[in-house]
């Protein structure tokens, strides 16, 4: 099923090489947090996939350089005048309707996707404007204070200070710090507020979705502690057809029971393969194909109650999770073979 799924992918593909959410009218727009985790399932390519998306990205910030360059001088203090996380899949320009922009974990998720092409030796930065983007991302994320600022997260909701966020920042100045200047003590404090918080999501949220993202991608966290997340998570927030952001969740909220995100399955069989534990990923390889609409198609979610999915079908995101999870098992599996062929007595080779 992961052909399809890589096709369906590619259908949300915008001739300037970004990716719309979905293909329905209320989410085709370019998220960078979205557009981000789907340039990882092009990563295993190199044939340039991975860094055209970066490029596209990077143009995008481009245009906007003026308001990054202001507020790293100036915090920003209402949420537009964050770096906005959504915009116009053709313009490419912000959308101006009252939103949660204040959202550092894109930002955060965004440098750590430029530096992890960079330690695979990608040629992610063309040229002197593209490290200066760089830089100016970094300062902003610095002029923040990102450790106690509250934003509004990766569900886009209430501001206030997110674990996740804190993490995608942490991981994400980590990733690019020997290519630009990063405050070191700024990344200490960070860390240190991260595991102070830790393993609540923030002030109000126990166990959340979104942490899954301190141990894949971002694996930031000590094995104890990522795995004290993912029994957490298990435990509290797993159903059926997939996985509850948190506790009271009312978004898509059906008769006081909270979505079931399918995209959460494949994301948990991602931790376990940054645990090492591979037969439990491929359980939730397994699952995930499970709770498909056809072969290969993910919605965003399942209703709580009824169980039907909602309309953002299919979720650019929720493919590509399910992608590079079936390209980690099959790289493990062949691995396996190989390593078992090695042990195989000659006299049994050929039979």
């Amino acid at each position: 099923m992961e052909e399809q799924a890589f096709q369906i992918l590619e259908a949300m593909k915008q001739p300037n090489g970004l990716y719309v959410a979905s293909i329905t009218p209320d989410y085709h727009y370019v998220w960078i947090r979205d557009t981000c985790y789907v340039a990882f399932a092009h990563l295993r390519y190199d044939d340039g996939r991975y860094e055209q998306i970066y490029y596209r990205l990077l143009d995008l910030f481009k245009k906007y350089r003026w308001k990054i360059e202001y507020h790293t001088r100036q915090r920003p203090q209402a949420a537009f005048e964050y770096i906005h996380p959504r915009y116009d899949p053709e313009r490419l320009e912000e959308l101006h309707e009252p939103w949660g922009n204040a959202q550092n974990d894109a930002i955060g998720l965004f440098l750590f996707g430029i530096g992890e092409g960079l330690r695979l030796g990608r040629k992610m930065l063309r040229d002197d404007g593209d490290h200066e983007i760089i830089q100016l991302l970094a300062h902003y994320l610095m002029k923040l204070e990102f450790w106690r600022d509250a934003d509004n997260g990766m569900w886009e909701e209430q501001a206030e200070v997110h674990a996740s966020s804190i993490g995608a920042c942490v991981a994400g100045l980590l990733a690019i710090s020997s290519y630009v200047t990063v405050d070191e003590t700024a990344l200490r404090q960070g860390m240190h507020e991260l595991i102070e918080l830790l393993p609540r999501e923030s002030a109000t949220k126990e166990y959340d979705l979104a942490q899954l993202s301190l141990i894949y991608p971002y694996q930031i966290l000590p094995m104890e502690l990522a795995r004290t997340i993912v029994s957490q998570i298990e435990s509290h927030l797993l159903r059926d057809k997939g996985i509850i952001r948190y506790i009271g969740d009312q978004y898509f909220g059906e008769e006081g029971k909270e979505a079931q995100w399918g995209f959460g399955l494949p994301w948990l069989g991602l931790c376990y393969w940054i645990l090492g534990d591979f037969s439990k990923a491929y359980s939730y390889l397994l699952w995930t194909e499970r709770i498909m609409l056809q072969p290969g198609m993910l919605p965003e979610l399942y209703l709580g109650q009824s169980g039907q999915p909602n309309h953002h079908t299919p979720l650019a995101w929720a493919e590509a999770l399910y992608v590079i999870l079936s390209e980690k098992l099959f790289a493990v599996r062949m691995r396996e073979e190989a390593a078992a062929s090695l042990h195989t007595p000659l006299s049994n080779k050929h039979e």
